[in-house]
């Protein structure tokens, strides 16, 4: 799996831009020197330090949003002529609500992958390959809880994955690559299957304890293909397992409306340090 990584993102980083070093690890980062004079130390913001050892012992719980909500989400709830002709062009068919449904869980998904908490949270460099697999990770929550409806959740979960998908190819295409697209969409949905079947694997009641942690390491943390824990970041890929781990029980709690209309949001890593600390 993680051999598959050395053929995916050095190709990535050999067609990226400076432009887009967002997504590509391996590409030289673009120096603002000339743009604008560095601020002093006393402009830099200060950020509160981050100690991953305290952080996502608290009791899981709904992800759901309150009704009240101003995230939520609605229907479009048309009435009279417009109501009848959107009926004729399917628009409140289940396959249409299923679909932006589908974008609306989407949506939640990298609003948590894309802003900067995750990466300070757990002291990660934003790469093409970090933040692929974060958000393969968060597929994962979101697709696991899905199965849990049957067949209409694994409907609804292909709907879902296609949008990935559609994402995932807009991104390699922004990172540079053009040319063999469709090859490097194949390695990078074999190292999604890949990880899907590690994170549920892991999981299980027969999983050893380290299990989860482990596959944790490999798929995001791990840079050379190396399956041992790297000492200097134990604390953060604990900290990133027991996230996935408490986000994967809360996402049980959460409710089936909730969960196919996408009015749900992921637990915020803006103000995660110094809460849910570990009972003593």
């Amino acid at each position: 799996m993680l051999r598959r990584w050395s053929k995916v993102v050095s190709p990535i980083s050999k067609f990226g831009s400076q432009s887009h070093l967002n997504f590509v690890k391996n590409v030289t980062r673009q120096s603002y020197a000339g743009v604008a004079p560095a601020p002093t130390i006393e402009d830099k913001p200060q950020s509160p330090a981050v100690n991953p050892h305290k952080m996502f012992w608290s009791k899981p719980c709904s992800l759901a949003l309150p009704p009240d909500s101003s995230l939520r989400v609605e229907e479009p709830n048309y009435q009279g002529i417009k109501r009848f002709l959107l009926k004729l062009m399917m628009f409140y068919s289940k396959q249409s609500r299923s679909i932006r449904g589908a974008n609306v869980v989407y949506h939640r998904i990298i609003s948590q992958v894309d802003k900067p908490p995750i990466y300070e949270v757990f002291n990660l460099e934003k790469t093409f390959k970090t933040t692929f697999s974060l958000l393969v990770l968060h597929m994962w929550l979101c697709l696991r809880r899905l199965k849990q409806e049957g067949n209409e959740g694994v409907e609804f979960g292909q709907y879902l994955y296609e949008i990935y998908n559609h994402d995932v190819e807009l991104r390699v295409s922004k990172a540079g690559v053009n040319l063999l697209l469709t090859k490097w969409m194949k390695e990078l949905e074999k190292i999604f299957y890949g990880n899907i079947v590690a994170y549920d694997t892991a999981i299980l009641p027969e999983a050893k304890p380290g299990d989860f942690s482990n596959v944790i390491w490999r798929n995001i943390f791990s840079e050379d293909g190396s399956s041992t824990e790297d000492d200097a970041a134990s604390q953060s890929v604990q900290a990133l397992a027991r996230y996935a781990r408490r986000e994967e029980s809360c996402m049980t709690l959460t409710d089936k409306e909730a969960l196919f209309s996408g009015n749900f949001m992921f637990t915020s890593l803006k103000h995660e340090n110094g809460r849910g600390k570990r009972p003593q």
